[in-house]
């Protein structure tokens, strides 16, 4: 078999495993005493984890200073927090939360030794300056099993309302020296998070494996997550079974949908992802869990219309034989399953309509207007307007 040329960027180092949150002031002390600690506004800092933190980050001598991200990071918020602690002399940035505060985190690790705004940096909005550094070290230490922000290199910044956008201050050096994973950290997530952040995941691990730029080596990583969230989603949204191990799994599958997603890239879900988190307060992960049945079921339609031969195919047949459990399966079958799966889960998870949070009929032209970025140029085939039209319709 002749394998195509493949280029890998920067991961960070990945240390995984429950109780591995203990090590932060291990890991934070490679770069300092001085640290910047980022977390949303209750869900880790009401748990007996934060202040077992605290105490363990003292008696390593580490002194630190605490920012807070509620709901998704704006550029403004991300500006006003690296103004504030700007002069502190940070040493390390460490960011503990869902993927809006990781991506807010990273954020502030790569402007706290410059003056600019984010603003500078951000694609499609300002100038789109070239990024020089240097940049605060940063560990990430997620808290959700969703976004994978942890392995990759852009954070996602956003803007909402009529004339709002989701866009990404994006280079290699904002990649978390540490991917800090620990899925005892999980352990209080609710169930509309675990919802949620587990379609997010398994969307990333989808569209990443069957994206234009998929190779061998996104490919084995990403089947790998979709193994493990195959059998774990649903048993831990319905706390059922070894709960512990359905956690570590998903945190696994998070981890890795981050990893394919950063060298591979993504598709049409997360391509209108963009624009109806913009335009609308829709958590990023319900966006990604109402839509991927659909996009993944007219992807098909379209395919088998005009590339029935093709490798893409192929590889949506071959994760619906995962899902199953039965590489026997035809083709055909693969591909049916697949979209009975995803229509299962978006149903079993209650996954809202777009509607839920505001969005009418006039606003679709607006959407497709607007869907055209980095991610849509990955999907595995072009999705022309009335097609995207009658995704939105079908889920609005």
């Amino acid at each position: 078999m002749q394998l195509p040329a493949f280029t890998i960027t920067g991961l960070p180092k990945i240390v995984f495993g429950n109780g591995s949150a203990a090590r932060i002031p291990e890991l934070a002390a490679e770069f300092g005493r001085e640290a910047l600690i980022m977390t949303g506004a209750h869900s880790f800092i009401a748990t007996p984890a934060w202040n077992k933190l605290q105490e363990s980050l003292c008696s390593a001598g580490i002194v630190f200073e605490h920012g807070i991200i509620s709901g998704e990071p704006s550029p403004a918020l991300v500006d006003e927090i690296a103004a504030k602690f700007r002069r502190a002399d940070i040493e390390v940035v460490i960011g503990i939360g869902g993927g809006s505060v990781l991506d807010a985190a990273k954020a502030v690790a790569g402007l706290l030794r410059i003056k600019n705004s984010v603003l500078d940096f951000l694609e499609g909005v300002g100038p789109e300056l070239p990024y020089l550094g240097p940049e605060v070290p940063f560990i990430a230490v997620p808290t959700t099993a969703g976004t994978g922000s942890e392995a990759t290199k852009n954070a996602v910044l956003s803007k909402q309302g009529a004339e709002g956008y989701k866009k990404s201050f994006r280079h290699d050096r904002l990649v978390a020296n540490y991917a800090v994973v620990d899925p005892e950290l999980l352990a209080t997530s609710p169930q509309e998070l675990i919802a949620a952040n587990g379609m997010d995941a398994f969307t990333q691990l989808l569209e990443s494996y069957v994206s234009i730029r998929a190779n061998p080596f996104t490919d084995a990583l990403a089947m790998s997550g979709i193994r493990a969230v195959r059998g774990s989603l649903l048993p831990w949204y319905n706390h059922e079974g070894d709960v512990a191990q359905h956690r570590a799994n998903m945190a696994y599958g998070a981890l890795l949908s981050g990893i394919t997603l950063a060298q591979a890239g993504l598709g049409s879900v997360h391509g209108l992802a963009a624009p109806l988190g913009a335009f609308f307060p829709m958590p990023h992960g319900v966006v990604c869990g109402t839509l991927v049945a659909e996009c993944t079921r007219m992807n098909i339609k379209l395919l088998q219309a005009e590339q029935p031969d093709g490798d893409a195919l192929w590889r949506y047949a071959h994760v619906g034989k995962v899902l199953a459990n039965n590489m026997r399966l035809s083709e055909q079958d693969g591909l049916e399953t697949l979209l009975e799966v995803l229509e299962n889960w978006t149903q079993e998870l209650g996954l809202p309509r777009l509607s839920s949070y505001g969005m009418t009929s006039p606003d679709i032209p607006k959407v497709v207007a607007n869907c055209r970025g980095n991610s849509m140029k990955t999907n595995p085939i072009v999705l022309p307007d009335e097609k995207v039209t009658q995704i939105l319709t079908a889920r609005l």
